[in-house]
């Protein structure tokens, strides 16, 4: 898949800058106003009583501040953040490694955590419910079991496909919290504390018409703005305008809706290849030369949101918005009965 100035999911140097905008407690953190406020009575909470927080789930589309929020509630909690991924706890003797490295109510942050093997999400059961996890020394009729004592910690797990967990794990996690994709004005906030951070003069408007192309996700919005920022450099006087964004955003072929040359093409596959749909996802992310995987979790979060795509039990379909955003007829009335 080729790199997307829109892709919600980290790309570049996105990590470098992410630090930079990252803030540093729930209360600079914007957005998702009512989790954060039940974060705070949870951190207070824990403090008070000198006890790890309970274990979290932070789930929803890329690019909207899990790991952020990690980091945060380490910070709130004054301890430290130890970091990973399912892909990355390829074992149990991994996962032994991390665990037992863990001081009193420290955060084990794990992103992915649909991704862990079944072997390692089995041996993290006793670690999250009783602080306890069992190694084995030894090979074939010398082997043994031992089970050692953890530290109290916090487990925050992060997933883009909330689906995947296992009811099991699922049912380990005190407080799931679903991060939503932000309104324009909270990510004009976002920008202007960004623009603010890089030192760059921006204009209210200029701010907003980044905030309008960015699909809702932070970590967009921070992107494209320092795009515009070379665009503002070059070809004009440095200040961040609205002209200067929307120009940026011509450039970067990002129209008003946030809509990229990819989110158009899928539209105009259903569309143009196959009636407005219904369509199979397997047949759709063919059609488009893309991995289900890339179709289901970077491409459909938005557009389902937007109400350009539809979810149908024989498959997607463009609904009467897509239509009209890329200026062609409308659907038929059995398409337009489905999606008015």
């Amino acid at each position: 898949m080729a790199e997307r100035v829109i892709s919600p999911a980290e790309t570049g140097d996105d990590d470098r800058f992410d630090r930079l905008f990252r803030p540093g407690s729930l209360d600079e953190y914007v957005g998702q106003e009512k989790h954060t406020e039940n974060l705070k009575v949870f951190v207070q909470a824990a403090r008070r009583r000198r006890e790890p927080l309970d274990h979290i789930l932070f789930c929803g589309p890329p690019g909207l501040g899990k790991t952020t929020l990690a980091h945060i509630l380490a910070r709130e909690m004054g301890v430290t953040l130890h970091a990973t991924s399912g892909p990355a706890v390829e074992h149990k003797g991994a996962l032994a490694g991390l665990l037992t490295k863990l001081e009193p109510n420290d955060v084990l942050f794990i992103d992915e955590i649909h991704r862990l093997t079944p072997a390692v999400e089995e041996s993290l059961y006793p670690a999250i419910e009783s602080f306890k996890i069992d190694i084995m020394t030894g090979d074939g009729p010398y082997a043994t079991t031992i089970q050692l004592a953890l530290k109290p910690f916090t487990l925050v797990g992060a997933t883009t496909r909330t689906g995947l967990l296992t009811a099991p794990l699922l049912s380990r996690f005190g407080y799931v919290m679903r991060l939503d994709f932000y309104p324009v004005e909270e990510l004009e906030r976002i920008v202007l504390r960004s623009s603010r951070l890089l030192e760059i003069p921006i204009e209210p408007a200029g701010a907003r018409e980044i905030a309008a192309r960015s699909r809702g996700t932070p970590r967009v919005a921070n992107r494209l703005l320092r795009r515009v920022r070379d665009f503002a450099e070059v070809l004009g006087d440095g200040r961040i305008t609205a002209s200067i964004a929307r120009k940026t955003a011509e450039r970067l072929e990002i129209d008003a809706g946030g809509l990229d040359e990819m989110d158009r093409r899928l539209l105009r596959v259903i569309i143009e290849h196959y009636d407005g749909g219904p369509v199979g996802i397997d047949t759709l992310a063919a059609a488009l030369s893309e991995p289900r995987d890339t179709v289901e979790d970077v491409y459909e979060p938005f557009l389902l949101q937007q109400g350009f795509l539809g979810r149908t039990p024989r498959g997607r379909i463009a609904t009467r918005r897509a239509y009209e955003h890329l200026g062609m007829t409308k659907p038929t009335p059995d398409q337009g009965d489905l999606f008015p």
